[in-house]
């Protein structure tokens, strides 16, 4: 029988593929920073409508929900581009990615057991036609008992964007009319009981898939040996209850809002804040900015470089490391290259810096050199930089590798690791620290401003820098007549 959500099909999705991990919270909290998309397959007939129970099967305790936005494809994509892929996506819906984390263990991540139970893919209740979409304003929100429990934006929370997955998927297989894609979920993600009950919307602007609700229930049938049985570890529970399980208060998200609150901030301030936190390894040393005047905070996209072999560069011509890292750039994020400190060749030169900026990216960071630099100058985006020669990366480089942990003007710098650069350098941040940093920072740079405005008036700086309880109540008093200044 045809869903009524997806009669518009007029057939039942020949595939459901899901991706593992696509949202920079969710990877975050797993652990892992993928540099593309990893994918298992749904049968069909676990899918489900609106109001259908989903049943714990026996035996099972760590039944977890998923909320996800859906994409249902509206014409067949068979190794499309990235650019065409969200041309082939016809609506996008509400979906609920149900497991139980008890049978996780008896597949090796193919999920058959755990995922594909019948009913444990709700979706709905209503399509959204996606060439009204605008990308930007698609929100997934996910309600527990009438709890807000996740609560997304994909344009700029995903790691990959909707055409991004639906190219790489078209690469090797083709997708048809009616085939679903459930692109993952965020942070959020926890154990729900019988009794519980879970509703996902997705929007875009004024447009809503409705609420997808799905009360849990007990199963009532019995599942008897042979085969695998259910079965908790504690590293399951852990994964299943995810955030939620973590004795310890979850690290304020970064938003966009703090990202641009770290744009305004001097690295000089954060390199204090994070000696004080005995953090004095993340100061980037030696390199220089092409636009001292700009400033720029983003998350690392890394690609690292390996000593030049003859041999080995002819493998690793063409799509490169280097090129498919920038293909990648997802807005927002920095290009960090490692270089080895080398300065006797170029590590990237206009033409790339270039698409890079196009692809939305917040600055590049090299410990090498960089060639074409007065164009380079000219972008809008900072590239920071060890030195300037005309020699292409050939010289002395292979593109080795990308998404993957790095060395970089003294620093190892994880994907995913939040970079803030001024005219005095870079410095990098991690990302669970980045709110309070920047809260701190706040109240620091108001205190130097503060202390710099009395010592123009000619005041010593005994006891005044840093403040002293002889000073701090004429900076109170200070802050309390600087409008909006107040914390």
């Amino acid at each position: 029988m045809i869903l009524p959500v997806m009669s518009a099909l007029e057939q039942v999705p020949g595939k459901v593929v899901a991706v593992h991990v696509s949202y920079r919270s969710r990877a975050a909290e797993r652990g892992t920073m993928p540099a593309w998309p990893s994918y298992f397959l749904k049968p069909s007939s676990s899918l489900a409508e609106n109001g259908d129970s989903v049943a714990r099967p026996p035996g099972c305790e760590l039944l977890a929900f998923e909320g996800e936005v859906a994409l249902v494809i509206g014409r067949r994509a068979r190794r499309v581009s990235r650019a065409d892929g969200w041309d082939h996506v016809a609506w996008i819906t509400a979906a609920n990615d149900f497991g139980v984390y008890d049978l996780r263990y008896a597949d090796r991540g193919s999920n058959v057991r755990s995922k594909g139970i019948d009913g444990f893919t709700p979706l709905g209740p209503r399509l959204i036609d996606a060439r009204a979409v605008d990308l930007a304003t698609v929100r997934l929100r996910t309600w527990v008992n009438g709890d807000l429990a996740q609560d997304a934006w994909p344009a700029r929370d995903m790691l990959f964007g909707f055409g991004d997955i639906v190219a790489d998927l078209s690469r090797l297989l083709t997708l048809e009319p009616g085939d679903v894609i459930l692109t993952g979920t965020p942070t959020g993600s926890t154990v729900v009981t019988p009794g519980d009950v879970v509703e996902v919307e997705v929007t875009a602007a004024d447009q809503s898939s409705g609420r997808l609700r799905s009360p849990v229930v007990e199963a009532d049938y019995r599942l008897d040996p042979p085969g695998a049985m259910p079965r908790a570890s504690d590293a399951e529970r852990a994964a299943a209850y995810g955030a939620h399980r973590n004795p310890a208060p979850a690290p304020p998200a970064v938003t966009p809002e703090t990202l641009a609150g770290l744009r305004q901030i001097s690295t000089a301030t954060l390199a204090s804040l994070l000696r004080k936190r005995g953090l004095n390894g993340l100061t980037l040393d030696g390199l220089r900015s092409t636009r001292p005047q700009a400033r720029m905070a983003g998350y690392a996209r890394t690609v690292r470089y390996l000593p030049l072999r003859e041999d080995l560069s002819e493998r690793y011509a063409g799509m490169n490391a280097q090129k498919r890292a920038i293909e990648d750039l997802r807005p927002g994020e920095v290009l960090v290259i490692e270089a080895r400190g080398e300065q006797t060749a170029g590590t990237i030169g206009d033409i790339l810096g270039l698409r890079a900026q196009v692809r939305g990216a917040a600055g590049i960071v090299t410990d090498g050199a960089i060639r074409d630099s007065a164009a380079l100058a000219r972008l809008e985006i900072p590239t920071y930089h060890a030195a300037v020669h005309p020699a292409v990366l050939g010289r002395r480089h292979v593109p080795w590798e990308s998404g993957v942990a790095i060395a970089c003007a003294g620093v190892t710098i994880q994907p995913g690791d939040i970079l803030v650069g001024d005219a005095d350098g870079v410095v990098v941040l991690p990302p669970s620290l980045a709110a309070g940093l920047l809260a701190d920072a706040r109240e620091q740079e108001r205190q130097e401003e503060f202390i710099a405005a009395r010592v123009a008036q000619g005041e010593s700086i005994d006891g005044l820098y840093p403040l002293t309880d002889r000073t701090r109540p004429a900076y109170q008093s200070w802050l309390a007549q600087e409008p909006g200044d107040a914390p």
